[in-house]
């Protein structure tokens, strides 16, 4: 069973199913978001809480908090956009074993500490 961060992008084409993503391909896996994540996505979609969509979506992911272990470091990099620093470091805290994105820029990096990126569904393990 791997630990997966899914980036903000990458979670919104899921559950918006903005792009075809088999949900059943994470279920023997552990997912996470940073607390960042939720909060562009219902702001973006101007979503009203309480929400029963959210209240569910909560059941399928670990949060991972935007503390000082997440935030001081992303301040340093790697990158000059804060907000892709605190997606790396918050994979990177929650000791994720793959980053999944379609951030062109993040996939260059290729690892960021420990944890691998990748693009492709496929090199899950199921």
């Amino acid at each position: 069973m791997a630990r997966i961060f899914l980036d903000t992008n990458f979670f919104i084409d899921l559950i918006e199913k903005r792009r075809e993503i088999p949900f059943k391909k994470f279920k023997s896996h552990s997912l996470f978001l940073s607390i960042l994540t939720l909060h562009i996505y219902i702001y973006l979609y101007k979503i009203k809480l309480p929400n029963k969509k959210i209240d569910k979506l909560l059941d399928y992911f670990n949060i991972v908090a935007l503390d000082e272990k997440v935030f001081l470091p992303s301040f340093k990099g790697p990158f000059s956009d804060f907000e892709d620093n605190i997606q790396l470091h918050s994979a990177a805290v929650s000791e994720c074993n793959l980053y999944l994105t379609g951030d062109k820029k993040i996939l260059k990096l290729k690892y960021f500490g420990k944890t691998k990126i990748i693009e492709n569904l496929d090199e899950l393990s199921t």
